[in-house]
């Protein structure tokens, strides 16, 4: 595993969230600090140098004062910060974002780059909204047995580990339409839900054997999956989900539940494809 963070930092209120998070991370697991404002520069603006240059050096402070002896260092690059970040994020343990930046729509919940870095990033991408408020002392990680998932749930191990808190696994179930008419079809549907709820629940309970030391509790819940993981999140202090489940698209980067739960939960969420 790589030996850094790499934050994205632009100097507006969620970046500087990003680098709470990250600082605090960095610390519990041991890691490094590489904090990167990528400045494209617009020749008619000649103060957009300098102010690169101060909210890098700004967000730098920040880091160092929170994370205490940890590595930290600042680069200023230039490029489009989506292409940018996404290149740097092969030699990085994880990227942590701020759901918006400065050049973001207000009415937007997750920027384009934030998007763009989740959907093809090396490793996990960590969205952060805004300063946490609240601790509720778990993790709570989706699951549907896809290799995104399981890339997912370990990333969730890790982090439930290195807090010292219960990890929460949520499988979601979507409900198709039963017909009082068609007995034989409702009886598959109710065979289908407990072949595959009674298969995750398998699954985590391997994941609960190689992790003795990390509380796993596993629910399988219907309805849609993002609605079940919204309201799972509104109780956690990190959500995570694999870039795309058993029901996306082969040619989709970022799935639609992915997609979702970044726009709708607002802990952190941290989305995770496989290396």
């Amino acid at each position: 595993m790589n030996g850094h963070i790499l934050v994205g930092v632009d100097g507006s209120a969620p970046a500087t969230a990003a680098v709470e998070w990250a600082a605090a991370d960095a610390v519990r697991r041991g890691l490094g600090l590489r904090l990167v404002h990528v400045c494209g520069l617009c020749p008619r603006d000649e103060a957009a140098p300098e102010r690169c240059v101060e909210a890098l050096a700004t967000a730098g402070h920040l880091a160092r004062d929170l994370a205490g002896g940890v590595e930290v260092r600042t680069e200023l690059l230039p490029g489009n910060p989506a292409e940018v970040l996404i290149a740097e994020s092969g030699s990085a343990d994880s990227v942590v974002l701020g759901s918006r930046g400065l050049g973001g729509f207000t009415g937007l919940l997750v920027g384009s780059v934030g998007m763009a870095v989740a959907g093809h990033a090396a490793g996990p991408v960590v969205v952060v909204r805004g300063a946490a408020t609240t601790t509720y002392g778990r993790v709570v990680a989706g699951y549907d047995g896809s290799p995104h998932s399981e890339a997912a749930l370990q990333y969730a191990v890790e982090q439930a580990r290195a807090r010292g808190i219960p990890l929460h696994v949520v499988h979601a179930w979507q409900t198709p339409v039963f017909s009082p008419y068609m007995a034989a079809y409702n009886s598959f549907l109710v065979n289908v839900y407990q072949e595959e709820t009674g298969a995750v629940a398998e699954s985590v309970a391997l994941w609960r054997e190689k992790n003795p030391d990390v509380e796993i509790t596993d629910e399988a819940l219907t309805g849609h999956p993002v609605g079940v993981l919204a309201r799972a999140g509104a109780a956690a202090d990190l959500v995570v989900v694999g870039s795309r489940g058993l029901g996306s698209l082969a040619s989709a980067v970022l799935g639609s539940v992915s997609r979702g739960v970044l726009h709708h939960v607002t802990c952190p969420v941290a989305v995770v494809r496989p290396r």
